[in-house]
């Protein structure tokens, strides 16, 4: 990669939806009063499957955790109640933001507590796909449902007809559509634990309508704790715009059966799709589990054939992230695999699950309010690096760095495209390299975004000082 190939230009309102779609329109007319947010953490329940779910966790009582929309360069101000008995804290995944506004509970902040509440305040440098969770008693709170779609809109509109937003998530449930426990302890010494109700934005193959021969700008968010999807897209021309919130520099391939596209959890791809020309015929995102096709999500032709083309899409402005000098870089090294400690104490606050089976460096996280073991690397502000990221177990781990954008160099398993990004899935026995310039200040969270590993050692701290 050569400077060419890297140097790139720089190209709220704010708003809340539910999880169909959002026309332009209805963004630019909210776009025009940014406003404080209340967002109120609560139990819920919902129909998953059969019957409805109790004990489930969102920011409404009957409802999954609503799309949430921002503009560019603009502040937004979110207000976080927690009216559950559990603590939490919010981290809004992938936002290039302040230190103190991460929502890492010991590290950033403290948890917010019952009955408490907790304002962040950010203006987002980057337009883009990315989400929010919990930060404290994640797995528990992650698992039933509080995980939701951030959506940051470009200054200059691309061009699209409609935003649809899908929010990929398992859930474990009962023969009576009751929760399981969201893990096994013997499972999240492995791969993690998975779910047997796969739902889109919680529901199974929703179907949403859109113009015949429009285009859609399809955001596809993984949110989940565990599973690794396998995608493809078919019945309509199609084309990926924007990996991990950032627009592609390398351009990646359309997804097919034959190809799929790989999204570990924590990861985000938009997808411009352009609907089939004849009112009624479908478009199916599927996902490959085994030999079978589930269907995740249906989109609808309807009406007039709006005769759309991809050459009347704008370029996406590529965001200011910084570029890395490689030839001044410094390169630390990273290993991920199993505790050589096996199971160390964990402090037991903010969700522990009581064991540890993972680690960085053969250095296992203690936990989130354990006395501090000291960064795992220490950075220079402004300086270039290089991670090498080595992956010692025969499982997969989408490694994730809070706070910075990297960019993927190169691997011993397969080609790799270079975009930019903020979480990396790392294959079996896979080294990667990924460049970056620190440039925010902090303590930022780095820890693989399988929660069952994160939570039983794979987690630390990068300092930028």
């Amino acid at each position: 990669m050569n400077r060419r190939e890297l140097l790139f230009s720089t190209g709220v309102a704010f708003g809340m939806s539910g999880l169909g779609a959002i026309t332009g329109a209805a963004i630019s007319a909210s776009a025009r009063q940014p406003q404080q947010t209340l967002l109120t953490i609560q139990s819920a329940e919902f129909k998953l499957r059969n019957a409805v779910t109790s004990g489930l966790v969102s920011l409404s009582p009957n409802a999954p955790p609503p799309v949430v929309f921002s503009q560019q360069h603009e502040p937004v101000v979110f207000d976080v109640e927690n009216t559950t008995q559990d603590s939490t804290a919010m981290h809004w995944h992938g936002i290039r933001l302040e230190n103190s506004m991460d929502g890492v509970p010991y590290l950033t902040q403290m948890p917010i507590g019952e009955g408490q509440t907790f304002r962040y305040r950010f203006t987002p440098p980057d337009a883009g796909t990315y989400w929010y969770h919990p930060h404290c008693m994640t797995m528990k709170q992650m698992a039933h449902g509080l995980t939701g779609v951030l959506v940051v809109k470009e200054p200059s509109d691309p061009g699209f007809d409609v935003d649809q937003v899908i929010n990929l998530r398992d859930f474990r449930l009962d023969n009576n559509d009751r929760l399981l426990p969201p893990y096994s302890i013997k499972k999240a010494a492995r791969g993690g634990t998975l779910g047997n109700v796969m739902t889109a934005n919680w529901q199974s193959n929703p179907v949403y309508e859109h113009p015949a021969g429009g285009l859609v700008r399809l955001r596809v968010v993984n949110t989940d704790t565990t599973r690794i999807y396998r995608l493809a897209l078919e019945g309509a021309r199609n084309k990926i715009v924007a990996w991990d919130g950032h627009p592609v520099v390398t351009a990646l391939p359309s997804p097919t059966l034959k190809q799929p596209l790989i999204l570990g959890p924590g990861q985000r791809a938009d997808i411009a799709v352009l609907m089939p020309p004849h009112e009624g015929v479908t478009v199916k995102l599927l996902a490959l589990k085994g030999s079978d096709n589930v269907e995740m999500t249906t989109l609808k032709a309807v009406g007039a054939d709006l005769k759309r083309n991809f050459a009347q899409l704008k370029p996406l402005a590529q965001n200011p992230v910084s570029i890395p000098d490689l030839a001044a870089a410094e390169t630390h090294e990273f290993v991920f695999g199993w505790s050589p400690s096996g199971n160390a104490p964990n402090d037991g606050f903010c969700g522990s699950l009581g064991k540890t089976f993972w680690s960085i460096n053969r250095i296992p996280w203690p936990g989130d309010a354990a006395k501090s073991k000291g960064p795992l690397a220490s950075l220079e502000m402004r300086k270039s690096y290089i991670f090498r990221f080595r992956n010692e177990s025969p499982n997969l781990h989408p490694i994730h760095l809070h706070g910075l954008t990297f960019m993927p160099l190169r691997s011993n398993k397969r080609k790799i495209a270079q975009n930019w990004t903020d979480t990396a899935l790392l294959l079996k026995g896979e080294i990667m390299e990924v460049a970056l310039v620190a440039d925010n200040l902090g303590d930022w969270a780095f820890h693989c975004h399988v929660i069952e590993h994160q939570k039983t050692g794979l987690s630390g701290v990068i300092r930028v000082g």
